[in-house]
């Protein structure tokens, strides 16, 4: 079981246009430091599973590494852009998990092409899928959303953003789970106090200890958050990292 960040950002990326901070510099100057807009792949057993699916290029990625499936948290333009370009092509259906949001993002739904979209109405309900068994989470956002939990015998991942902070159901649940990882949202550094749809450190860090993972990441990273690591240079937990776009990580 591996996992891939395809992309680690917020909406705005990184840098974010217009932007002189150290970070944005630092992202401009150098092609490393650069973030687009949250996603992953999962790879296990031969099969490609897609979190998320912001990428604005993701239908190239897609020729090279044809997804099983594609888990959505939510139906924000930045976690659904690449499904635009991919439905008008040819080829099999692709079935697209995500939450029963009417809704939706423009119209998607109403024009799916390739998009074979299945609205889990039920969280807490397990799925088997590819030698795994899934089962989605409740999250606090602006949007319907919802984490995946992922359990095959190489362990237990939990992909968790967007959110902020985690609902009473959802955090029972994943204290029962007892997930090995967590890739979690964390878009705002300590210095943002009082966000709305989305963790800053010290609220994804309280998280962290509370589940107590062998390992963990943070994504859905802002160019501010950036920033407050480039200026401050926090001490984090030893199972904690920030994600980077390209990483890949072993899971086992």
């Amino acid at each position: 079981m591996k996992l891939t960040f395809l992309g680690t950002a917020d909406a705005g990326k990184v840098p974010l246009f217009g932007c002189n901070c150290a970070a944005c510099s630092l992202a401009i100057a150098h092609e490393g430091y650069r973030r687009a807009p949250c996603c992953a792949q999962l790879d296990v057993a031969g099969h490609s599973l897609l979190l998320d699916a912001g990428l604005p290029n993701l239908d190239m990625h897609c020729r090279a590494h044809p997804p099983t499936a594609i888990f959505l948290t939510h139906y924000h333009m930045d976690h659904v852009a690449g499904l635009f370009s991919i439905r008008w092509g040819t080829g099999k259906k692709i079935p697209v998990y995500g939450p029963n949001d009417p809704h939706g993002c423009d119209d998607l739904f109403k024009n799916p092409g390739l998009i074979d979209f299945h609205p889990i109405i039920n969280p807490f309900t397990p799925q088997t899928l590819c030698g795994m068994t899934i089962t989605t989470v409740p999250l606090q956002h602006s949007k319907p959303t919802q984490g995946y939990c992922f359990t095959h015998p190489q362990g237990k991942l939990a992909y968790l953003t967007d959110t902020v902070g985690l609902p009473d159901e959802s955090m029972k649940f994943l204290k029962q789970f007892a997930p090995d990882y967590i890739i979690l949202d964390c878009t705002h550094s300590p210095e943002h106090t009082h966000p709305k749809s989305h963790n800053n450190l010290t609220m994804a860090l309280e998280i962290i200890e509370q589940l107590s993972p062998k390992q963990s990441w943070l994504t859905h990273i802002s160019h501010q958050m950036d920033n407050y690591l480039l200026t401050h240079k926090p001490q984090l937990p030893a199972n904690v990292s920030i994600a980077r776009d390209n990483m890949m990580i072993a899971l086992s």
